[in-house]
């Protein structure tokens, strides 16, 4: 089973795919103000929950997402026609670095997904060339609660500087040009309903299908929360940011 797939599957009951609540959700879509007939692009979009909702909230705006997950643009798409909203939402089967469109937009996200641009600079450089003057970026990322041991950075396989702490991590947007508007820090309960979310669906899909690949399903699912709940949980944090551009 493909990385994408698994994810897919343990998205199913969480399809925000990031541990942040509903209402935190709409908090920050809302507090990014987007102006009449506004343009939204996600990049990494997964199952589309940012999107969808940023439709619901502005029913003039229309919405671009990508990912290179298959199955989880089919679900985004499946809910899109669910909620009357296809018809103001393109879906883009391509890595987040390769898109390109004709004009720019109101408001960029990419919440979870840094990963695809290499590190949490690479990603702002990234979604500049989206923005259009005054617009928005809405990114998630995670940085560190408390200093990893060498265990667990040994088990993400990443070194000391891949996160920063908070004040870094807000430091690092406005050394990138940028400066942060609103923010919002996930807390322990958002982060416990994700991980019990991303891990529990998955085993009972795993356990629903058995052979290989809900064997391969089972093993993701305790890989994952064993390291969670021996490794990274009140150690890694994660933030949602809303960034303006500033002259550098």
């Amino acid at each position: 089973m493909h990385r994408q797939l698994i994810s897919h599957l343990a998205h199913a009951d969480h399809p925000i795919a990031a541990p942040v609540s509903a209402a935190n959700l709409d908090r920050l879509l809302t507090r990014a103000k987007l102006p009449a007939g506004a343009r939204v692009l996600d990049l990494g979009c997964g199952e589309g929950a940012w999107l969808l909702r940023a439709l619901e909230l502005h029913p003039d705006a229309t919405a671009d997402g990508v990912d290179i997950g298959e199955e989880a643009l089919a679900s985004a798409a499946e809910a899109a026609g669910r909620l009357g909203l296809s018809a103001r939402l393109r879906l883009h089967q391509v890595p987040a670095e390769s898109f390109a469109a004709a004009e720019p937009y109101d408001l960029v996200l990419c919440v979870g997904a840094t990963h695809a641009f290499g590190s949490f600079t690479d990603t702002l450089d990234a979604v500049r060339r989206h923005l259009r003057p005054g617009g928005l970026a809405l990114i998630g990322e995670g940085f560190w609660e408390r200093p990893p041991s060498k265990e667990l950075l040994d088990l993400f396989g990443s070194d000391p500087d891949e996160y920063a702490d908070l004040a870094g991590t807000v430091a690092r947007a406005r050394d990138a040009g940028y400066a942060t508007v609103y923010a919002h820090t996930s807390t322990r309960e958002e982060w416990d309903e994700y991980e019990w979310s991303w891990t529990g669906t998955l085993t009972r899909w795993a356990l629903d299908h058995p052979g290989p690949d809900g064997d391969e399903a089972l093993a993701a699912a305790d890989e994952h929360r064993d390291m969670w709940l021996n490794g990274y949980r009140d150690v890694l944090g994660f933030v949602t940011l809303l960034l303006r551009p500033t002259e550098r």
